[in-house]
């Protein structure tokens, strides 16, 4: 009777996990890929929409990253200063931390260019992170002059080569 039950057992868990692993919230589905416009938005305490649409010829490199997030914040460390030697990128950089201190500490000790950061401190609940479908993590973004994703969740490499 008590090996019946721990055949059981296995069994259920076994099927268990395999019932998990075909559940519709693993699939991922992307809302935003190349050649969609990316989206205008404007964070929590801003006063004016950021600008991804820009006129002038060049590209915007949109990152979002949170501190309590190691790999994120260290793409957008790198990128940020990949960024500063190139005139045709214009980057911003939006972090989802829930206080302003621990985004002002960060952007410093990271040396990151104040001026490109920006926080949005409703996190998970804000329009931006909707907009961007960031449910699945943080991301970036390659943006043209006319609004246009070129390329998402490029490495410095990938960037680097964008711009010889």
């Amino acid at each position: 009777m008590i090996k019946n039950v721990k055949w059981f057992f296995v069994v259920l868990v076994f099927s268990s996990l395999i019932s998990l692993s075909f559940n519709r919230e693993n699939v991922k589905t992307e809302k935003l890929s190349v050649g969609d416009t990316a989206p205008q938005f404007t964070l929590r305490d801003s006063v004016q929409m950021l600008n991804l649409h820009d006129t002038r010829e060049g590209y915007t490199l949109l990152s979002f990253w949170a501190s309590y997030d190691a790999e994120s914040r260290e793409k957008n460390t790198a990128l940020a200063h990949l960024v500063k030697e190139n005139d045709r990128v214009n980057m911003i950089s939006v972090s989802f931390d829930r206080y302003a201190s621990v985004f002002h500490a960060t952007v410093k000790q990271d040396g990151l260019a104040p001026e490109d950061c920006f926080v949005e401190t409703d996190g998970s609940d804000s329009e931006v992170f909707r907009l961007y479908d960031l449910k699945g993590g943080f991301s970036n973004y390659l943006i043209n002059s006319r609004g246009v994703i070129v390329a998402k969740n490029v490495t410095t490499d990938e960037l680097a080569s964008f711009f010889p």
